[in-house]
């Protein structure tokens, strides 16, 4: 199983837990499984067409999967997922 930190914003979603574990063999399945064990957390990563926020970075190892395969992204069960929400100031 996959690594996922956890942003402070979202933790509550996770029993306030920084890091859970969840499995897939992709990014998007990976995803679907963590909603599946601490629901509500799909909504606030995905949109409604399923893709990531806007406003979510999602990292796998150090790599922003926006530069990779996005959702479909191969993933090891090694691997670690770190969620980024956007941060705005001004």
């Amino acid at each position: 199983m996959a690594t996922i930190r956890i942003p402070s914003t979202m933790r509550a979603l996770t029993r306030n837990q920084a890091e859970v574990s969840a499995s897939g063999a992709t990014v998007r399945e990976v995803l679907t499984d963590l909603d599946a064990r601490y629901p509500g957390i799909g909504s606030r990563l995905l949109d409604e067409r399923g893709a990531v926020r806007r406003y979510v970075n999602v990292f796998l190892n150090e790599e922003d999967i926006r530069a990779l395969r996005e959702l479909d992204t191969p993933v090891k069960d090694a691997d670690r997922l770190t969620l980024i929400p956007a941060m705005a100031g001004g």
